[in-house]
Formats: structure tokens, C-alpha cells, sequence
């Protein structure tokens, strides 16, 4: 089952299509990557997958409902986010602002202690949130985000801004909810390498349109490998190897190969040497996630 579906989802600003016929699925129990470069459209999709911002065209389904006026408030209630930066009054507590969160939302008051201890704040309920770190403030909307103990929690971009030792708690928070808690987890990041250590679903949107959506593990299998060959004659090199069915194409200074057994490439390293011409270099590459997602993408994104 899917727990969130949009169907030729459209969002328009004047005459700019911010996002484009969107059909994305998010499997229930994933904790799914939505990943594109900074203005690619994703904080706009989110919004209007939690009703902050109206569709131009196209369907939303968030845990089996249509998200129109009459299922939104029921459905809300099953979803907990942090969309861009965390709210907060800085002159309360921590559990001061949990606590005005719980009474808005209508939690059992036993939460706040709950939450707290799931994001690594029980020790710093009684500080003043304006003297909180950036990592304790990232922390704790995520606490306020789970305060009802969501069936499906969106965080967008939840380690901006964050340093090393910040991203990796927050990495391990989120992987930890699925199992733990049985939540479904839509993180979005313009960052594929930290994606690629949350996600076991991910999708992909260039300037407003779906340009990838699979699991994780089809996205790695894109990552081909491929055989670079270097010779004193790359031109003659490749006529010879054609003439033995080796599909080649030129790529700079080097000729592409498939991946060959070790026997094939030392039969034809031999031949080549045969012909007279010298093997400068050859070596196996394949394809990093970085390169699949620059390719997907069509532009230099931060990495």
C-alpha cells in the first residue's frame, strides 16, 4: 500500500510551472528520499501534500483518503512535519513548547517525556530554547513533529545547516522511526549522499518534474561498469577491436569498453601489442550515485 499518491500533480505561479504532473507513490513503512536540486519544486510539493498550499491541478491520497476539505483535518491528524525550519518561542523551554504543541493537538500530556527521550532532549527539557543549539532546535521540532505519534512524518531537509556529529543524529533518529514505531518517513535533501544512507525508496525532480522513482537499489543499479582503454593510437585501436566485435565508442582520450573477463582483455591486450600498438592504460570505472544524480538532474546540484 501506498501511503501517499499524487496523480498529475500541478503547481503554477504566474506563468512558471513550479511543479509538473508529479506522480509519486511512497510505500507505507519506507522512510522515502525526494531528492532535487535547491528550487526543483520539492518544499512546494510537500505543501500541498499537507494542504498548506493549493494545488493547481491534479489529486492527492495521504493514508488511503483523498486530501480534499472533507477528509483534511481527520487526515492531518495522522501526520506530523517539519517543513523547512522548526517554530519555536525562544523565551520557553523545550518542554514548554512541546507543551503548548500537545494541548493544540489534544496528546496524552506522558508524550512530551516520551519525545524527548526519542530525540536526545530529556537532559535539556528546562533550557531556554533561544540558548539551544541548531542541531537541539532541529531536535526538537522533530519532537513536536511526532508528538501524536504519527503513522507518516515529512521532514524537509531536517540536517540543513547542521555539522557532521548533528547530521549523523539525525540520521539515526529517522532511521530508527520505521521499525520502532512503525512510521512512514518522506525526507527530502538536495544532498544524495545523505539520502542514500536514510532511504530504501527514492524519487527524483528536475525543475518540477518526476525524472526518477524507484527503491534505492535500482538507483544503484544504474551505476554501470564499463572497461577505459588507453592506447598510443585510440583511432586504429578502435577499428582493430571492432573488427573483433568488441563494441567500443571514443570518450575523450580513452575508448569505453564493457566489463570483459580477465582473459577476453588480456587476449585482446595481446592482440593490440600484435598490431603494434601500445596498451597506455586500462582500467575498470563505473558510474558513482553523485554522476547518475548530476545526469538525472542536468545540472552541477550541491553533493
Amino acid at each position: 500500500m501506498n501511503i501517499i499518491e499524487t496523480h498529475d500533480l500541478c503547481k503554477q505561479y504566474g506563468s512558471a510551472l513550479r511543479v509538473s504532473h508529479l506522480a509519486l507513490g511512497v510505500p507505507e513503512g519506507s522512510v522515502y528520499g525526494f531528492l532535487g536540486p535547491n528550487g526543483a519544486g520539492k518544499s512546494t510539493t510537500l505543501k500541498m501534500i499537507l494542504g498548506l498550499v493549493r494545488p493547481t491541478a491534479g489529486s492527492i491520497r495521504v493514508l488511503g483518503k483523498d486530501l480534499d476539505r472533507a477528509n483534511r483535518l481527520s487526515v492531518l491528524r495522522q501526520v506530523g512535519s517539519l517543513i523547512e525550519s522548526p517554530s519555536y518561542y525562544g523565551h520557553l523551554t523545550g518542554e514548554e513548547n512541546l507543551r503548548i504543541v500537545q494541548t493544540l493537538r489534544g496528546v496524552p500530556e506522558r508524550n512530551i517525556r516520551e519525545v524527548l527521550q526519542i530525540v536526545r532532549l530529556d537532559g535539556q527539557q528546562g533550557k531556554k530554547v533561544a540558548h539551544y543549539s541548531l542541531g537541539m532546535k532541529q531536535r526538537l521540532g522533530l519532537a513536536a513533529a511526532l508528538l501524536g505519534y504519527p503513522k507518516l512524518l515529512i521532514l524537509d531537509e531536517p540536517t540543513n545547516g547542521l555539522d557532521p556529529a548533528g547530521i549523523q543524529e539525525m540520521r539515526e533518529l529517522i532511521c530508527d522511526l520505521p521499525g520502532r514505531f512503525g512510521m512512514t518517513v518522506v525526507v527530502s535533501s538536495h544532498l544524495l549522499s545523505e539520502i542514500d544512507q536514510m532511504a530504501d525508496h527514492v524519487s527524483i525532480i528536475r525543475e518540477g518534474e518526476l525524472v526518477f522513482q524507484d527503491t534505492l537499489e535500482a538507483l544503484h543499479g544504474r551505476s554501470c561498469h564499463q572497461l577505459a582503454l588507453k592506447t598510443t593510437n585510440n583511432t586504429v585501436a578502435r577499428k582493430l577491436l571492432m573488427e573483433k566485435s568488441v563494441s567500443c565508442q571514443e570518450e575523450e582520450d580513452y575508448l569505453i569498453l564493457p566489463i570483459l573477463s580477465d582473459e577476453i582483455a588480456a587476449q585482446l591486450t595481446c592482440f593490440l601489442a600484435d598490431k603494434r600498438l601500445g596498451v597506455v592504460r586500462l582500467e575498470e570505472r563505473h558510474k558513482s550515485l553523485e554522476d547518475i544524480f548530476l545526469e538525472l538532474t542536468g545540472k552541477a546540484a550541491s553533493l
